[in-house]
């Protein structure tokens, strides 16, 4: 994989991008998990993975999560990095490999469900492993609150943030492919 300076710069965007919204946009879902927040910080992820491949968004992924990690989520540390990678790198690198398979609205609707579902479901041993033995909750407690709230949020989050893809895919894509492409002239 050869990544250019443009789509670098790129890329870099999507991650400041994705750390903005990450911070401003911060809201539980599920009541009875009010530690469980919502962010829309998969939105430009997904869409650096739908334009420049899977493998980009998952370098995006870790970028993002890692920051997150050290500078936003003192209180997750390392375990949240590793969960957000876990999360979101499955999300963008299924939806990612079946968009570059099949690059239509088709295509990207399939890719969108299919990396939701992969997220919802990676994460049920991911919390019943690092929410155990890290985190410190009993995994009965883990269990219990995998129906009622862990698969709901996961599912909720990577629906809502396809959602937004799906709607803001195009023009912002339009709009990163026109930056750079310019030839400037300095005389």
């Amino acid at each position: 994989m050869k990544i250019g300076v443009n789509q670098m710069v790129k890329m870099a965007v999507l991650s400041a991008l994705s750390i903005v919204l990450m911070s401003l946009v911060r809201f539980p879902i599920i009541p009875s998990a009010s530690f469980m927040i919502y962010e829309p910080a998969d939105v430009p992820i997904l869409i650096g993975a739908f334009m420049y491949g899977p493998l980009s968004g998952f370098i995006i992924t870790v970028i993002v999560s890692f920051i997150q990690a050290v500078a936003l989520d003192v209180a997750g540390g390392w375990v949240g990095f590793v969960m957000h990678v876990i999360a979101t790198g499955t999300l963008v690198l299924v939806a990612g490999a079946i968009y570059k398979r099949v690059h239509s609205f088709k295509g990207a609707v399939i890719a969108l469900i299919a990396g939701s579902l992969s997220m919802t479901v990676i994460m049920i041993p991911a919390n019943l492993f690092f929410t155990v033995k890290f985190y410190g909750v009993p995994y009965d407690a883990v269990l219990k609150m995998l129906m009622p709230a862990i698969i709901p949020f996961n599912l909720i989050k990577s629906f809502a943030n396809s959602i937004i893809v799906m709607l803001i895919y195009k023009p912002v894509s339009r709009v990163l492919r026109c930056i750079g492409s310019q030839s400037v002239s300095l005389t």
